[in-house]
């Protein structure tokens, strides 16, 4: 699967003939650490051929050493093998981790010989040597030595990332900020690199189970290291703007941008089916044909048509007080894209953000965060990326009890959802639950485009309906009168939750729409709908642009308002194996058009989530007063008492 852009060949042959250098790093050199600290004292003693083989010398002119550090043997070969003890036999996970990380430098310096092929950087090297380099040039080799190292780093770091991604576990491990990051020239770069990854394998992976944890994080930690120190250093446009590819790890290179492998998560979550979800009909149906939009997504174009054709639902806001389904509605999405995905073979990553991302040290939460976005959003995989209890996981700005991880979150998710650099490819969508939506920051909740309210069962038949789903079949009690799941029906059961949305629902918006109405007639010419848009503007002044844009958005979705057929997702010569242009002709041919009363009806089901949340976050406020009211009297007539 090839991405957008045009994208070089790294050559085979070119990787191979660095393999033996890259064995060599790993087998041993001597490295005096310059900026970080050592965390394991080692012996004096050396591995055999260590001091024999030649030192490296610098090409970089009027190189100023620091004073000398005793330098320290680095033998990751050595290291790895002895994480299992005496064994002779060599783990297999030791084995694989050793092989990722000579590809990995292999890699690393057959693009850093492109690097220096393309910028001249290989003849200013061999004239410094000779002692020829002119004057007038030192300072851009210096510059190009710098990059070169940069680059080396990067790929190294995001090579050993994707080579190793297939071996990943749920364990985590915390190794902190990489430090010793050089860039006098590529040979020094990764020599602090691999010194610093042989002294976290020594304190943190002390067994192989958390080999692979341990060098993840590191080579992650590394990533983001050096793309901090790229975003000002000079003379990389020639690995920025070039796009490689190795073709045997299906690896791509796009500058410092990390490559995800596309792996789909591994799912331990009990599956709803939609006849499981009573009630929640708009909620239960939006969330169904999402799934199915997602599965348009062309790989191959990397843009799924229903993007481009303005129906497709990015982000979405599912608020209801507790028991109405919030859980039920997350696992019935995740199970339809999941048997969805298993049928085209299609890779599918869930990730769910939750409060135990929010971290006490500094600048963690915003890197959990950024995590979780960039997992969901890899454009390798169809992705469903969830925030449960969004008022507890992200900050509302100004609100002296959230956390500064809190705060952290809330910045990472804005920029995400509606960021200058947000590219809404069609792969993967975000869901925000939450039982307090008007505990949440109005700028986030309004990057929502889509309002799923989240109600639960609302009529008799809902009830009978989830009595009898949630007792089972290991009972003898007769059903009576009753059609089981009719009133589930989805079609019949949306239709008249839309047709309910022709009027307002909460108080302070039937003002609004009364006395518009009164005044303009029936709302059916857009002069007139845009005058009621302005009314509600001037009674909630959080009804904004943006709010119109999520509008229109909805109404989109709602001109795309049909069932991709079962068959489609069934059988994926049908649909999902078919051509890019295939797809949005498909798609195109059941396109319905924009009516008043879909527009009149979108108005009012997101104004009326508007109001809702306004109505609810003044009602707790005052609550609070009136509680801090009552104890302040309390507290004045027992201490009155006392006195007397």
């Amino acid at each position: 699967m090839s991405g957008q852009r045009d994208e070089m060949e790294l050559k085979e042959e070119a990787i191979r003939a660095h393999y033996a250098g890259a064995a060599a790093l790993l087998s041993g050199f001597d490295h005096a650490p310059r900026i970080a600290k050592a965390q394991v004292a080692e012996t004096a003693e050396r591995s055999p051929g260590i001091g024999a083989r030649p030192r490296f010398r610098s090409t970089t002119p009027g190189l100023v050493t620091r004073p000398m550090v005793r330098p320290e043997g680095v033998r990751l070969i050595e290291r790895i093998e002895g994480i299992g003890g005496d064994d002779p036999i060599v783990d297999p996970v030791e084995a694989t981790v050793l092989q990722g990380l000579r590809r990995a430098l292999a890699i690393a310096l057959a693009v850093g010989e492109a690097f220096s092929e393309q910028t001249g950087l290989s003849e200013l090297k061999r004239a410094n040597l000779e002692n020829r380099l002119p004057a007038d040039r030192k300072g851009a080799f210096s510059e190009l030595l710098a990059a070169e190292a940069l680059a080396v780093l990067s790929v190294f770091a995001n090579a050993t990332a994707f080579l190793l991604a297939a071996h990943a576990t749920e364990e985590v491990v915390e190794i902190g900020a990489v430090e010793e990051v050089l860039t006098d020239n590529a040979q020094l770069a990764l020599h602090g690199a691999l010194w610093e990854l042989d002294q976290d394998i020594a304190v943190f992976a002390g067994e192989a189970p958390k080999l692979v944890p341990v060098v993840l994080a590191f080579a992650e930690q590394l990533m983001e290291k050096v793309k901090l120190r790229a975003a000002t250093a000079p003379g990389l446009e020639a690995f920025t703007q070039a796009n490689y590819r190795v073709e045997a790890d299906d690896f791509p290179i796009s500058g410092f941008e990390a490559a995800r492998k596309a792996k789909g998560s591994t799912l331990v979550m009990t599956f709803k089916k939609p006849n499981e979800v009573v009630g929640n009909h708009i909620a239960k149906y939006q969330a169904m044909r999402l799934s199915k939009m997602l599965m348009a997504y062309d790989f191959e174009r990397r843009l799924n048509p229903f993007a481009e054709l303005g129906g497709f639902i990015f982000t979405f806001m599912g608020d209801g007080k507790p028991g109405t389904g919030k859980t039920t509605l997350i696992q019935m999405m995740a199970g339809l894209l999941n048997d969805y995905c298993k049928v085209a073979n299609y890779p599918f990553r869930y990730a769910n953000l939750s409060i135990d991302n929010v971290d006490s040290y500094q600048g963690k939460s915003g890197q959990n965060a950024k995590a979780f976005i960039n997992s969901v959003m890899d454009p390798a995989v169809i992705g469903f990326g969830t925030v449960d209890d969004i008022d507890q996981v992200a900050g509302k700005r100004g609100d002296r009890q959230s956390s500064a991880g809190q705060q952290e979150i809330t910045a990472v998710l804005m920029e995400a959802f509606a960021g200058a650099n947000t590219v809404v490819r069609g792969n993967c969508t975000f869901g925000m639950f939450s039982n307090y939506p008007e505990n949440v920051d109005d700028a986030l909740r309004q990057r929502a485009g889509a309002r799923f309210l989240v109600d639960g069962p609302q009529s008799r038949e809902d009830y009978i309906d989830i009595l009898a789903l949630l007792l089972g079949k290991n009972h003898s009690i007769p059903l009576g009168e009753h059609e089981l799941y009719a009133a589930q029906e989805i079609k019949r059961a949306v239709a008249a939750s839309f047709d309910g949305h022709s009027v307002p629902h909460e108080d302070g918006l039937k003002v609004v729409w009364a006395e518009v109405e009164g005044r303009v007639g029936p709302l059916d010419t857009i002069a007139k709908l845009g005058t009621y848009l302005k009314a509600i503007q001037e009674a909630d002044e959080r009804f904004t642009g943006r709010a119109i844009k999520n509008i229109t958005d909805a109404v989109k979705v709602r001109a795309m308002d049909f069932e991709l057929p079962d068959a489609w997702m069934e059988e994926p010569e049908l649909f999902l194996f078919k051509s890019y242009d295939e797809k949005m002709a498909m798609i195109s041919e059941l396109r319905r058009p924009i009516t008043v009363e879909m527009v009149v009806q979108e108005i009012n089901r997101y104004a009326d989530s508007e109001f809702r949340y306004a109505d609810k976050s003044d009602e707790v406020a005052i609550e609070a007063m009136v509680r801090d009211f009552g104890r302040q009297e309390e507290a004045k007539r027992r201490y009155l008492e006392g006195k007397g």
